[in-house]
């Protein structure tokens, strides 16, 4: 049950349904000069089948709204029979006051579970029809407002956020925050001849961002991927393969990432 898709016509046949219920307990008539002390409840036929009839459409009527598919009873649906029974309580509610018993008049009981079954069943009728009432009574989560393509996350894992005027730097992944920086997985550099670099070995690791959901595959050449990787996280490139990047998630699970077509670099 999705109580999400109830809309603001049914938040009033809701309210109705509690007012009439709370009606039921109150004095339906009073007489002139005698304490007429009796309610709906002494009377079953009053009590049961005019006053719990409405409170029992009105439950049709929100429960088959909040159901995913809506159910029938007989070939009918149960919001429809709900709407039914509210329009007979009504009708009923409305004779009952129109012809009291002799000597007798309305009283709060009679008087409010009338008003209550006329708005139930109004509501009841009306919400197919009108727009303002088909608004949805509870409004949907406020989603987190996402990060634009190219802008930097407000932290979370592997945040490269940029250093700050007297605060120490970010350091790169695997680096020691007392050592120069490193590549990753590598040695503290030694002094060596001079020597030329492959493109392969100009690679360092930085962080990235994909900008839809893109699989991961294993490094050994497996069809079926590993991992997905979501937009809006940052995950670290490791290695460069031709075209792919060897990438890192953020529980340490290392895959291809064949398409490295829009990616952010952190």
């Amino acid at each position: 049950m999705n109580i999400r898709s109830l809309t603001r016509g049914d938040g009033v046949v809701i309210g109705a349904a509690v007012l009439l219920f709370i009606a039921s307990f109150l004095h339906p008539y009073s007489v002139a000069g005698y304490t007429y002390d009796s309610n709906a409840w002494d009377n079953l036929g009053d009590g049961l089948g005019i006053y719990m009839g409405g409170v029992i459409g009105a439950a049709l009527i929100v429960v088959n709204r909040c159901l995913a598919q809506p159910r029938k009873v007989l070939g009918l649906d149960l919001g429809t029979v709900g709407a039914a029974f509210t329009v007979l309580v009504a009708w009923i509610m409305f004779w009952s006051i129109v012809d009291t018993p002799d000597r007798t008049d309305a009283a709060a009981g009679l008087i409010l579970g009338f008003i209550a079954a006329l708005v139930l069943a109004g509501a009841a009728v009306a919400t197919p029809l009108v727009p303002a009432l088909q608004a949805a009574l509870v409004g949907a989560p406020t989603p987190i407002a996402p990060q634009p393509y190219g802008g930097q996350p407000q932290g979370g894992y592997g945040y490269p956020g940029a250093s700050q005027p007297g605060q120490p730097g970010q350091q790169p992944y695997g680096a020691q925050p007392s050592q120069p920086t490193q590549p990753f997985g590598g040695q503290p550099s030694q002094p060596s001849a001079p020597q030329t670099q492959s493109p392969a070995q100009d690679f360092s690791p930085f962080w990235f961002a994909v900008p839809v959901a893109r699989p991961l595959f294993g490094e050994d050449g497996s069809p079926s991927p590993i991992a997905e990787l979501a937009p809006g996280t940052w995950y670290l490139a490791v290695e460069q393969r031709g075209a792919t990047l060897v990438a890192q998630t953020q529980d340490g699970r290392r895959g291809v990432l064949q398409d490295t077509s829009g990616i952010q670099r952190g």
